[in-house]
């Protein structure tokens, strides 16, 4: 998705008309041994951003339960030094959270110049779980798509961060073999939680709320929707996506008299 027209013009694209598969004539082998040159490629991209200290990357993981954000990071990192990133989980808000504007803990979290972020989960959880199930009304979730466009567009303009929005788009059958391996699987167990198959019983719910969010949050910084039923090209998509983002950066490593 790279449509930068007015949300009145802009039309999300339909998530059941999009395969969660890779191209048909995707070759596994080539694509994993591309994902290795990726991942170098982007550590030494990252260190010059690091190095220069003027820009910062935002990434923002988004998908069901079960669509790989926690894989998505792994391979992220094994192209990124550990000195220059950081990764935020945002789970349910704490009582002290939800006593502030739903931004708070967001704002807390995002990076510094120099420096790259990763969201597994993020702001865009207060305009779905929270709509799907009710708990705001349809004028609040208005107001907070408004707050969303605005903070990025604060982040972009007063700090230099390019947010790079990622939606996991696992098809609701592999969501179901993926659950069940949790249950199945010794070395999954942990990861299973009852509460991911009460999730699914809101699926259409959920994927008619992630149009809206395309829509209404899309069109000025894009999202890009990721065919994540197979890890290898899943992995592909987003690791391209974060070196051509880098490379588009006019970055210099400083002389040593600007670095003092």
């Amino acid at each position: 998705m790279s449509d930068t027209r007015s949300t009145a013009d802009f039309q999300p694209p339909k998530l059941s008309a999009i395969s969660a598969d890779p191209p048909a004539d995707a070759n596994k082998g080539a694509i994993k041994d591309r994902n290795k040159e990726l991942q170098e490629h982007i550590r030494e991209r990252q260190r010059l951003l690091y190095a220069e200290g003027k820009r910062s990357l935002l990434i923002v993981l988004q998908g069901m339960d079960a669509a790989g954000k926690d894989g998505s990071i792994h391979a992220i990192l094994e192209g990124m030094s550990p000195i220059g990133c950081r990764i935020t989980s945002f789970k349910k808000p704490t009582e002290t959270e939800m006593k502030h504007d739903f931004l708070w803990r967001v704002h807390k979290a995002v990076p510094e110049r120099g420096q790259v972020a990763i969201f597994n989960r993020s702001h865009y959880e207060d305009v779905l779980i929270q709509r799907v199930h009710h708990w705001i009304d349809e004028t609040k979730v208005q107001q907070r798509f408004r707050h969303i466009n605005n903070f990025e567009q604060l982040l972009e303009e007063d700090n230099g961060t390019v947010v790079l929005k990622f939606y996991l788009h696992i098809s609701y059958e592999e969501q179901e073999n993926e659950l069940r391996e949790r249950m199945e699987e010794r070395d999954k167990m942990w990861k299973h939680n009852p509460g991911d198959w009460e999730q699914r019983k809101h699926w259409d719910a959920y994927m008619a709320a992630y149009e809206d969010v395309f829509k209404h949050c899309g069109p000025e910084r894009p999202w890009t929707i990721v065919p994540a039923n197979k890890n290898w090209w899943k992995e592909h998509v987003i690791l391209t996506q974060i070196a051509e983002v880098l490379d588009s950066f006019d970055m210099q490593y400083p002389h040593f008299s600007e670095a003092e």
